[in-house]
């Protein structure tokens, strides 16, 4: 492999991982082999540990970033090399919001359904991991709590965000915000059932700035062509 050169060694080790030991052993593992490379000459420019540190959706306690450095530092300071990481998710996870409109609640002796504008094309994290994702309503009425899943309008058994949630019974119009959908969340969306896809808007204190446009049927066929 004469002209090939190799500059670096990458890892990932998974995904949502909330504590710092399994990097710490990945880290030590991938200083070993560059060890290994230098012996036989191979002299790298990087590390790359990947990424995979996970946030809080429910009950998690992640480290902190900080604590996180704290323990990988002291085993790649001594290799030199120029490291890189992908934090991904713990940046930008807790900071979306996924805010979807009560279409109709639904009350039966044996389950309640409150179904919503937003579905899985939306959101498909809870329908394809059985990711567990808050739902709070964006205004509280002091309502009494039901239990009830909260499930889109797509034609799918498995078109829901949340599963047997204790929440104050909403009426028709009412938000609630699915939280910490910053992550796999508009990325993973699709149009399936033609659903055109939400728009995406920034929020800093009291200002807010639409950044990708809602789509539009149009939006759904303007790359289509009729056959001859």
């Amino acid at each position: 492999l004469s002209n090939v050169k190799v500059v670096g060694v990458d890892a990932h080790i998974g995904s949502q991982i909330t504590s710092v030991e399994p990097f710490v052993e990945s880290v030590r593992r991938l200083v070993e082999l560059v060890e290994k490379l230098g012996d036989e000459g191979i002299i790298l420019e990087h590390i790359d540990i990947g990424g995979g540190l996970g946030i809080r959706y429910r009950d998690e306690t992640p480290p902190e970033p900080a604590e996180w450095v704290k323990a990988l530092l002291p085993v790649l300071e001594p290799t030199g090399l120029k490291v890189i990481f992908e934090p991904g998710r713990s940046l930008v996870g807790n900071a979306g919001i996924l805010l979807t409109k009560v279409l109709y609640v639904k009350e039966t002796p044996h389950k309640n359904f409150i179904v919503v504008d937003a579905a899985m094309t939306d959101l498909i994290r809870p329908a394809l991991y059985g990711a567990y994702h808050e739902v709070l309503p964006v205004e509280r009425r002091g309502e009494e709590e039901i239990v009830a899943d909260i499930v889109g309008p797509v034609c799918e058994s498995g078109d829901f965000l949340a599963k047997g949630r204790s929440i104050e019974r909403p009426r028709r119009g009412d938000l609630l915000a699915v939280m910490s959908a910053g992550a796999y969340g508009f990325v993973m969306s699709s149009n399936y059932n033609a659903r055109p896809r939400p728009a995406e808007v920034f929020v800093k204190g009291d200002r807010f700035q639409v950044v990708r446009e809602r789509e539009s049927y149009g939006d759904l066929v303007r790359g289509e062509r009729l056959g001859i």
